[in-house]
């Protein structure tokens, strides 16, 4: 039950569940769909408790000030350039600070792919606080909710919605999988990056970050899924694949730049990598 509303300068839409309960058949919205969603900065003396939960996982991102939330009984604090993630059935309780009260986007999203999103997140009931990377990002998509939603609830509308919803939670797990600057792994791909036309030891490396060769290695399968060397061959092979697609130097002179002395040798890592010889991916029709 809301126990306060109304802020100045807020943003409200809910769509009606006759709406929701046509939208929830259909292609697209079935799987991912906004019900609710607003704005509301500076809000003093906002709290909501739902002692059942709610049909719909609650995403509330906070981006000044502070909050609280009480999911299933424990207690959290909710501080700027985090959300909180409340899944659907929980019971709960939030709202803000009395001394620094938040200002958050907010929305309520049902769908048969939402338990998998929010999973990829990693938010939960046990951890409903997140950090968010890039809060300039998060906000304008919530933003173009926002926005979408209140311009009309159409089946269009609300593909819109969720086209954007689906980018948001997309977004939130690449920027949690991805470094912040000046961190280890940024530094690492970083010099990675600079460097493709030789080869680079995972323990020069890891030295030069000031982690162990075991912990870079486990940071780079978690942000690209294998190793540092692979990580590194892949940056080298895109960039040979971008120099035959916009060159005409020769498949030795582009083996050279990055790192391959031996051109029959990166001649049959190519192949490997893309089965096609550089030749013969050079002569693919493209676009």
């Amino acid at each position: 039950m809301p126990m306060q509303e109304g802020f100045r300068n807020q943003r409200l839409t809910v769509v009606p569940r006759r709406v929701v309960a046509e939208a929830s058949s259909r292609p697209v919205t079935r799987r991912l769909m906004v019900t609710d969603t607003g704005y509301y900065p500076n809000a003093a003396d906002h709290l909501m408790k739902r002692l059942g939960g709610i049909e719909e996982t609650i995403l509330i991102l906070c981006t000044a000030g502070t909050g609280w939330a009480n999911i299933g009984g424990t207690q959290h604090r909710v501080g700027a350039n985090t959300a909180l993630v409340i899944p659907h059935g929980v019971p709960h309780a939030y709202g803000a600070s009395a001394d620094n009260p938040w200002t958050i986007w907010w929305c309520h999203l049902r769908g048969a792919d939402l338990t998998e999103l929010i999973e990829e997140i990693g938010a939960g009931a046990s951890r409903p606080v997140i950090p968010i990377g890039r809060l300039d990002r998060a906000i304008a998509l919530l933003d173009e909710i926002v926005t979408i939603l209140e311009r009309d609830h159409s089946p269009a509308s609300l593909m819109g919605a969720a086209g954007s919803a689906w980018k948001l939670l997309t977004q939130i797990v690449v920027d949690r999988t991805m470094p912040v600057p000046g961190d280890p792994l940024q530094r690492a791909m970083a010099y990675l990056a600079e460097r493709l036309d030789r080869t680079v030891r995972v323990a020069d490396l890891a030295a030069l970050v000031g982690v162990s060769p075991s912990h870079l290695s486990a940071l780079f399968r978690r942000a690209t899924g294998g190793g540092v060397l692979a990580h590194h061959t892949a940056l080298r092979m895109a960039q040979a694949r971008n120099l035959l697609d916009t060159t005409d130097a020769t498949v030795a002179k582009i083996a050279r730049e990055v790192g391959y002395p031996d051109p029959f040798y990166f001649s049959r890592h190519f192949k490997r990598m893309h089965e096609a010889s550089p030749t013969e991916y050079r002569n693919r029709a493209k676009g």
